[in-house]
């Protein structure tokens, strides 16, 4: 038995049509794919505004909101403890400092206001000896935060700690450098010690360097050593 399918000449015209336009779409879709793909690689890394490079990203959720006069002054902690931070050159005055710890991520946490700083809890007190650890944010979706200008800072420049006693501390500048992401966590054995052996000393880290789309971060740490200025 044998089936014969009989087309016009004038069905036959309407399925090619329908065949080239199908080709087409096709061809369009998969350079439009390429193109996309070409685009956001040869932008990866590259300089963006701020408020542009961190829409969608784990800042979303961060605080932007300055804190009042009162609520600065009325931030309190223990004696021995860091409790506001200031950088003159940068603009900064009594940042509030709180006790942070460890994130599930493993990673030193950060506060929750772009505003405050964090002080590793594990690390030195002010007067201890030691060395202490603080990070701050560089920005959040829509301002810049309290450490946006940290690669500002040069050698000799002063970083003041007020204790919860309010007795002052302050540190001198002897290192600022860049460190990309991927050596970051090994270069926190050496921002856990002292630029210069048997001195208290201080460490500022941020963000710094492009943002990433790929990875949602940005692609450098900014380490900032400082030594405590002998009274």
């Amino acid at each position: 038995m044998s089936l014969k399918l009989n087309l016009s000449p004038k069905k036959c015209w309407k399925w090619g049509i329908l065949g080239v336009v199908l080709i087409l779409f096709l061809i369009f879709f998969v350079r439009l794919v390429t193109w996309e793909d070409a685009y956001y690689r040869e932008k990866e890394g590259s300089e963006r505004d701020i408020v542009e490079r961190q829409v969608e990203t784990e800042h979303e959720e961060l605080d932007e909101t300055v804190p009042t006069t009162e609520e600065v002054a009325e931030y309190t902690v223990a004696p021995s403890l860091p409790r506001y931070l200031s950088i003159e050159k940068l603009g900064i005055t009594n940042s509030r400092v709180l006790p942070m710890s460890i994130n599930e991520k493993g990673a030193l946490d950060t506060p929750n206001n772009i505003f405050d700083v964090g002080w590793y809890e594990l690390s030195g007190k002010p007067g201890e000896g030691k060395t202490m650890l603080i990070d701050g944010h560089n920005g959040g979706p829509n301002v810049y935060g309290v450490f946006k200008y940290l690669p500002n800072l040069v050698s000799d420049d002063v970083i003041v700690i007020e204790r919860g006693d309010g007795q002052k501390f302050r540190y001198s500048v002897v290192e600022n450098k860049e460190v990309p992401l991927d050596d970051s966590d090994s270069y926190m054995a050496t921002a856990m010690r002292s630029p210069e052996r048997g001195r208290e000393s201080l460490t500022l880290i941020s963000c710094s360097g492009d943002w990433s789309w790929e990875r949602y971060t940005y692609l450098s740490r900014q380490f900032v050593r400082a030594v405590l200025i002998e009274s």
